[in-house]
């Protein structure tokens, strides 16, 4: 009797198991009928919700797992829905369909060599599938741009390796870390704005990721918000303090700081020595910080000007354009230098540079003095041929056409050959002509003004420079260079002995010497 209740017991336990088990059946598989429903209409967030019910009915069933696996990759959430395929495949491993999934999300996920084995595993199965044929090429072709852009990262061809990556993330959509190769490579090729929004996409999904935080970073640095920088770099070694990368970036940053504000410091205080130095320092901290080296590039070149090196400040300018080709202040400062230096058709194109750019009445006429100093700068220059300077006196523009007109004259070069002759003759006239446009006050004006002196019936070609010697040197035919005395003219002329004399060097020539 007792072992006949013991087996009673033991059936009437038994047969509500099977009959539940049976049951849960039937409801999972409903679950998964308006699961596959929701699926068809694309509504993935409720057929995910079916099939969870469906799996929590019936934990063992492989195609539950799959179904799951499917609407999480619609979703977007490839690392679960790797879970639930490797889940599915465990449960049965000839489930073909599971290994595809499986394939997929860590390719999807950037993980070439995993998808790899299981899309071979899914050929293994079923050799004629196409999907997993496809799908195996797709894995190969991904490893072969992570390679290629390996060693294009070397080579420093960042534009091959953001090629590279683009085509890699076609197939791996979700993987981040091509995302952030491709961002760094972005920061590096000056294109900041992608960049930065490659990087802020992953941050947003995940705010802890250490090289976003370093690629948000490094966008901020190469953009010259170099305190800004330093924060992300900071937080990207909180997040992982072996980031190599973020650890060098972090010290360059701190660096480059700090040598700026000393020579910024210097340069204030007038220590322009100590300035161009520490400039100097601090360009060769970092050779691809674009920004920051082109303002240190300018910064160096306006210690230049001040030491009034003004070649090195050209090409200081010159260096900071290269890198920056937008940094008006470079252009001003190289186009003042043109200036200085009277290379006027330089300046001039600078000038057009910037206006171009930020058509200012500043710069409107920061250009037009440029203009004019290069239409002046074409005509003669008198105040060169006379050997004086801008702001001479009249006298002492007498003075100089005395000299320069003796020196000069037909007659004191007429032994001398034909081509010397001919040269001597043309300076002569140019010297009269100078003294003729400079020794009138209006003439001075409009010559000085940039005026054509052409106008006004000023016009140079009917100029004798003769009339001119004549009026100076007294009487028609003023004087000849020969059998006369030239020291008494001299002396008449510059106020005693000692300020010029003459000795004969041949018949009719006259050799000067000025004292």
């Amino acid at each position: 009797m007792a072992a006949a209740a013991e087996c009673d017991v033991v059936m009437a336990a038994t047969e509500p198991e099977l009959l539940d088990d049976e049951e849960a059946k039937r409801e999972a598989e409903s679950f998964k009928e308006q699961g596959n429903a929701y699926y068809a209409k694309k509504d993935y967030n409720e057929a995910y919700n079916y099939y969870t019910k469906a799996i929590d009915k019936c934990p063992k069933n492989a195609s539950y797992y799959g179904n799951r696996a499917a609407t999480l990759m619609m979703l977007g959430r490839f690392r679960e829905a790797l879970a639930d395929a490797q889940q599915s495949v465990r449960l049965d491993d000839s489930f073909v369909r599971g290994h595809l999934r499986e394939g997929k999300c860590h390719l999807s996920l950037g993980n070439a060599m995993a998808a790899c084995r299981s899309f071979q595993r899914a050929l293994e199965l079923d050799h004629k599938n196409a999907q997993a044929q496809q799908e195996f090429k797709n894995a190969n072709a991904v490893m072969e741009y992570e390679k290629i852009a390996e060693t294009d990262f070397e080579k420093r061809d960042f534009r091959k390796v953001v090629f590279c990556m683009d085509r890699a993330l076609e197939f791996a959509p979700a993987c981040h870390r091509f995302k952030i190769l491709k961002a760094e490579c972005l920061a590096m090729l000056g294109r900041y704005p992608e960049a930065q929004s490659v990087a802020s996409d992953i941050l947003r999904m995940d705010s802890t990721n250490a090289d976003a935080l370093y690629v948000r970073g490094l966008c901020l640095y190469y953009e010259d918000c170099i305190e800004k920088a330093v924060q992300f770099f900071v937080q990207a070694l909180r997040m992982a303090p072996d980031h190599e990368k973020a650890c060098v970036a972090c010290r360059n940053a701190k660096a480059l700081k700090a040598k700026k504000e000393d020579g910024n410091k210097a340069f204030k205080e007038g220590n322009y020595k100590l300035a161009y130095e520490l400039y100097t320092e601090a360009l060769g901290i970092d050779p691809n910080n674009i920004k920051t080296n082109a303002k240190l590039y300018c910064n160096r070149g306006t210690v230049n000007s001040k030491l009034r090196k003004l070649d090195d400040a050209i090409e200081d300018c010159t260096n900071a354009v290269k890198l920056d080709d937008t940094y008006i202040k470079a252009y001003l400062r190289r186009a003042q230098c043109y200036m200085d230096t009277e290379q006027y058709e330089e300046a001039v194109r600078d000038y057009e540079k910037v206006y171009q750019t930020e058509k200012t009445k500043e710069h409107k006429q920061l250009l037009k003095n440029a203009q004019l100093e290069l239409k002046k700068s074409k005509r003669k220059d008198y105040y060169k041929i006379l050997g004086v300077d801008k702001n001479a006196s009249e006298d002492e523009i007498k003075k100089a056409y005395r000299k320069r007109a003796l020196m000069h004259h037909p007659d004191r070069h007429s032994g001398a050959s034909a081509e010397v002759q001919k040269e001597e003759e043309k300076k002569f006239k140019e010297v009269g002509e100078a003294f003729t446009i400079l020794s009138d006050p209006k003439k001075k004006t409009r010559y000085d003004s940039g005026q054509d002196l052409d106008e006004e019936g000023m016009n140079m070609g009917d100029f004798d420079a003769n009339n001119i010697f004549k009026a100076f040197f007294g009487g028609p035919g003023g004087f000849s260079f020969e059998d006369f005395d030239a020291n008494n003219i001299f002396k008449a002329f510059f106020g005693g002995p000692g300020g010029f004399s003459f000795e004969a060097s041949g018949p009719g020539n006259f050799f000067f010497q000025f004292g």
